[in-house]
């Protein structure tokens, strides 16, 4: 297997990893915790959501939590926005970027964003128009590109003209979602090699969700096609409000031990990652799914 250099981490738990939380975390504990990852060597930082606080109670706080951390100059903080009305809370937060997002399998898209994938292109063009002529960059998610909760397998196709249409608004960086963890090695690395010949592998990034115990797998396939670029969540924090059965990302802390383990480099420092862990983990008040917290955190 062909193996690089270095990895980019791009760490989503706090928005992916507590929307889906019953624990409400205090505002003050979420600005204490992103200070946390923010000098723990993370370069990419998804911050909060600025979705309709009704439907994400967790992260009712968006607006305070933005402009409440501290801000490291080579930290990238982004934050995920449904449309106009979102925008214009995540530009007033100063957030650095814009994280726009739809389904590959219309179910799964329209429980989500309550549109049809044809109704949300528009939406989500005004957003990243907007975004980039307020000088913000913005970042693409799919998700259910692997299986749909309510569909099953999604068709190659629907994932490569949803992919193509966001490239073609102008997104940066595209992060494909296996959202109930259904992947497996084999079907990652076929996936792949369609999307390849169609996408630099530098503008795409991967989002395993753990399920059933093969993220880690699922990111060594992913490597030896050459994508350098994960989501991952502190803790194996995370889920999906609309998809039934969706379980947590892959733990951050997981994934760095094994990178570091290959000599792959992150800039990530594991005791300050692992003390992140214990904090939230605290907070949220019940044990977290990530090994390496159960070994470490719970004892260290």
């Amino acid at each position: 297997m062909h193996w690089p250099t270095s990895v980019t981490i791009k760490e989503v738990a706090p928005r992916d990893g507590l929307q889906n939380e019953k624990v409400f975390i205090s505002t003050e504990d979420k600005i204490a915790w992103i200070n946390q990852l923010s000098y723990s060597g993370l370069k990419n930082i998804e911050i909060t959501s600025f979705v309709n606080p009704k439907w994400i109670p967790a992260l009712s706080d968006a607006e305070a939590v933005a402009k409440g951390i501290t801000r490291v100059s080579d930290v990238t903080y982004t934050a995920l926005v449904p449309n106009n009305q979102g925008l214009e809370r995540a530009l007033e937060a100063n957030i650095d970027e814009v994280a726009v997002f739809m389904s590959a399998s219309e179910t799964h898209n329209s429980k989500n964003i309550n549109k049809s994938i044809k109704e949300t292109f528009p939406v989500l063009r005004e957003v990243v128009e907007a975004a980039h002529l307020a000088g913000k960059p913005s970042r693409g998610y799919v998700s259910t590109v692997f299986a749909c909760p309510y569909e099953g397998t999604v068709d190659i196709e629907m994932v490569i003209g949803v992919s193509e249409t966001l490239f073609e608004m102008g997104i940066r960086e595209l992060s494909l979602g296996d959202t109930i963890g259904a992947a497996n090695p084999k079907q990652v690395q076929e996936v792949l090699e369609v999307l390849l010949k169609r996408f630099p592998a530098n503008k795409l990034a991967l989002h395993f969700h753990d399920a059933r115990g093969t993220a880690l797998a699922n990111i060594l396939a992913s490597l030896d096609m050459g994508i350098t670029t994960f989501d991952a969540a502190l803790g194996g924090l995370g889920g999906c409000p609309y998809a039934p059965g969706a379980y947590g990302n892959v733990a951050t802390d997981d994934f760095l031990y094994m990178l570091d383990g290959m000599g792959i480099q992150t800039g990530v420092n594991q005791e300050k990652l692992l003390s992140a862990s214990r904090f939230i983990q605290d907070k949220i008040g019940k044990p977290l799914p990530s090994r390496g917290l159960q070994v470490f955190g719970l004892s260290g």
